[in-house]
């Protein structure tokens, strides 16, 4: 279902406007009555969702007895029925909402990651009919959070694409994801493993959210710093780029687990507190280096 651009909060309400006609739907599947929007969705979200299963032919006729509710279409038992949910779900949060879902009913789940290289990305962004500012991209790649196949058991039936390429192998990978997918339904009695797993998901996103407000601090301390040290402002723009440079190095470091590599970070078991050090000491290496000029 395509949406336009909106706020982040706003955003995240129309997503779960969509996962609740999902739901909706997989319930008047399994009953067999009519298809009746959710009491909390919008009417427009309501209105694209059913012009979807409409354009899918899921959708027979509407129910005049119902109001706004439709009749589902009869689908052969015999062949599998696929929902792809085309979106960016940059976080693993968000992909996460659709696999409670799919536990919730006993369903196949799969996901496609299509990796791009940010210039390719920008690139393609530009030749829209309607771009977004090329910011937006540069957050979202900054964002975005690859499944995680090792540690998330959840993600484990997930393939990684590269988009630049479309090859035969590609397809047969989807169809062999597909297959193993319908194979293995999601296991309802799976909940307290994946709650774990998503608490631990929490708390790295605390961690690197406690290590970035602090980083910030620490920026803006050195920016005055070294205005007050009559830093021109041309080097001053420099000075905060490469500031700025640095702690979304380090950040992703931590996301990634490779801190540990640096020998600053080593000397300390707390991450936010290695990162932070780490930080610090590059940070005055790099303020010093305008200042001393």
């Amino acid at each position: 279902m395509p949406m336009g651009l909106t706020s982040p909060s706003r955003w995240k309400s129309r997503r779960q406007e969509l996962l609740r006609c999902l739901e909706h739907f997989l319930q008047a599947l399994a009953s067999g009555h009519p298809l009746c929007a959710p009491a909390d969705c919008t009417e427009a979200t309501w209105e694209r969702f059913v012009a979807c299963c409409q354009g899918q032919g899921l959708l027979s006729s509407q129910a005049p007895e119902a109001g706004d509710c439709h009749y589902l279409a009869n689908m052969p038992a015999s062949r599998p029925l696929f929902f792809i949910l085309d979106d960016n779900f940059y976080y693993q949060s968000m992909r996460y909402e659709v696999y409670q879902l799919a536990r919730k009913y006993s369903l196949s789940f799969c996901q496609i990651f299509l990796e791009c290289t940010l210039e390719q990305c920008l690139q393609r962004n530009r030749l829209r009919s309607d771009p977004l500012p090329d910011e937006t991209i540069y957050q979202m790649a900054r964002k975005i959070e690859m499944p995680d196949l090792e540690n998330n058991a959840w993600e484990e039936n997930s393939l990684i694409l590269k988009s630049s390429e479309c090859a035969l192998e590609d397809n047969l990978q989807i169809i062999d994801l597909l297959a193993n997918a319908l194979e293995n339904p999601v296991k309802q009695n799976e909940e307290n493993t994946e709650q774990k797993e998503v608490d631990r998901a929490i708390c790295a996103a605390s961690t690197v959210h406690q290590a970035d407000q602090t980083c910030r601090r620490i920026i803006s301390q050195a920016m005055k710093d070294a205005k007050d040290k009559n830093v021109h402002a041309s080097e001053m723009k420099s000075l905060a780029e490469e500031l700025n440079k640095l702690k979304a190095e380090l950040l992703e470091d931590l996301r990634q687990g490779t801190h540990l590599k640096n020998p600053i970070c080593q000397q300390n078991s707390d991450p936010v507190a290695s990162v932070i050090s780490s930080f610090q000491y590059e940070a005055t290496t790099i303020v010093n280096k305008y200042i001393l000029k």
